[in-house]
């Protein structure tokens, strides 16, 4: 479910049916194209060491009146308390959120817990999480506490 101006070009993107959309990491004209769209609070899951975050990224939405939350979850040590400071950010938030990190794993997946626990029928809480990634069916080791998060 997209809107003509969605950036849908930034890192996967997803409009989730509520409206809030989720991505993978953000480019420094990022937060103009999400002011543009109404968004008026941002949470972001990735840590800022990451080679990839954007730096700055506090100072680059406020400069577009958007509310910035940053809740760091390492990739290798999900919990539920992460998830739990999200759907906290998320409720107290001033208007559209974009939840975002690197690659839009960490999001799709504390989603994927959401929708499950709001009464989504699992296959279908998981068919939008394997839009962007399938942590349930990886032999990856280093998604085994993504699976252990999500079982």
């Amino acid at each position: 479910m997209r809107t003509v101006n969605d950036p849908v070009d930034i890192r996967n993107w997803v409009r989730r049916p509520n409206g809030i959309t989720t991505s993978g990491k953000l480019e420094a004209d990022d937060p103009a194209r999400l002011a543009a769209i109404g968004v008026r609070h941002v949470v972001n899951l990735a840590l800022d060491d990451h080679p990839e975050a954007l730096k700055n990224e506090r100072e680059l939405l406020a400069q577009h009146g958007i509310k910035y939350t940053h809740i760091p979850v390492p990739f290798d040590k999900p919990t539920r308390e992460h998830v739990d400071q999200m759907i906290k950010a998320i409720e107290g938030a001033p208007g559209p959120t974009h939840v975002h990190c690197i690659m839009n794993y960490r999001v799709s997946a504390f989603f994927y817990i959401l929708d499950c626990e709001s009464g989504v029928p699992e296959a279908q809480a998981r068919e939008l999480m394997t839009k962007v990634w399938d942590p349930l069916f990886s032999d990856d080791p280093r998604v085994a506490p993504w699976r252990k998060l999500l079982s």
